[in-house]
């Protein structure tokens, strides 16, 4: 665990020193103080993996992500957020919502927004890659204006294990963490699909409840190399003419979501200290029957060879104990 205070910091130096922690936890923010002199914040951070978990407590605050903020940066992720005690303000893309205790709202890095709270506020604050995320839900941005329940069902237990880490991580391995991190990030999607509007925003209900249709089958069956529009189409009882236009919709072709989808799940392998396999292994796994083309592909998104971004996340995870 990281623990970071301004109780030790003189008046003067609050705001600085809060600016810094906030951009190291998350990523850079313009921060708006009620009073920056008298300023007092708390944040405990823990990683899982790939996946941050943190607690912050702090007083008034007004955060604001610009453009500027992320003009040069790669890689998008989203901020999952908790409200333990007082409403937070949050607006993206024109649209505003207010979300209480109870309830969790998903902030976009790379869109500018504002997040602010008008009284002292207690928060769980979960980041994970937009790519990890993105991987399990169709364009998870949607979701960005709505506060979903975490008060019972999958929420529920989505909540009950922010409560429950950091009580057992000490106990845990660096690959039981990963794991760890994996499943709060899915917990995190059955929250979001359990809510009835996850199939109505964006698109209406019938496409969209074809598509999550789609979506699962294809997963489920992500390592077959021969997977084809009419073997999905069969299988989900729609025409390959639907199934075509269906994607349409989404501004995503069919075959460039299942290579999306097959990359995720070969980048998740990769960066798992638990998972033994070569790099070649991996790739048959997740349905690239060439290891030169899959190469190829994982170097276009991520910048790096496979086995290179294989040594960065290990030498990452060592770094960071």
């Amino acid at each position: 665990m990281t623990q970071i205070s301004t109780a030790a910091c003189a008046p003067r130096d609050r705001s600085r020193y809060w600016h810094e922690t906030i951009a190291s936890a998350y990523f850079p923010l313009d921060l708006t103080f009620a009073d920056a002199d008298r300023f007092a914040g708390e944040l405990n951070l823990w990683r899982l993996g790939e996946v941050s978990l943190s607690r912050l407590a702090c007083q008034p605050l007004q955060y604001r992500r610009l453009l500027h903020h992320f003009k040069g940066e790669r890689e998008e992720h989203f901020l999952v957020t908790v409200p333990v005690q007082s409403e937070v303000f949050f607006s993206q893309c024109g649209k505003d919502v207010r979300c209480r205790p109870g309830g969790l709202i998903l902030e976009r890095s790379h869109e500018p927004y504002v997040f602010s709270h008008d009284r002292p506020a207690d928060l769980w604050v979960m980041k994970v890659a937009a790519s990890a995320l993105g991987g399990r839900i169709r364009q998870p941005d949607r979701f960005c204006s709505m506060q979903f329940d975490t008060s019972g069902g999958s929420g529920g237990l989505f909540s009950d294990m922010l409560e429950l880490i950091p009580r057992r991580i000490d106990e845990m391995s660096p690959e039981l963490r990963a794991t760890v991190g994996r499943q709060l990030v899915e917990l995190l999607v059955l929250a979001l699909k359990d809510d009835e509007r996850t199939l109505t925003a964006g698109n209406s209900a019938v496409r969209s409840a074809h598509l999550a249709r789609i979506e699962s089958f294809i997963r489920s069956r992500i390592g077959d190399p021969d997977l084809d529009p009419e073997a999905i189409a069969r299988a989900c009882r729609i025409s390959t003419r639907y199934l075509h236009e269906l994607f349409r919709d989404t501004n995503q072709t069919l075959g460039s979501w299942i290579r999306d989808q097959r990359l995720e799940a070969c980048r998740e392998a990769l960066a798992d200290p638990a998972q033994k396999q070569t790099v070649a292994e991996i790739a048959y796994q997740g349905g690239f029957g060439d290891q030169a083309q899959f190469s190829r592909i994982f170097k276009a998104r991520h910048g790096v060879p496979p086995r290179e971004y294989r040594e960065q996340a290990l030498r990452r995870r060592a770094t960071r104990g």
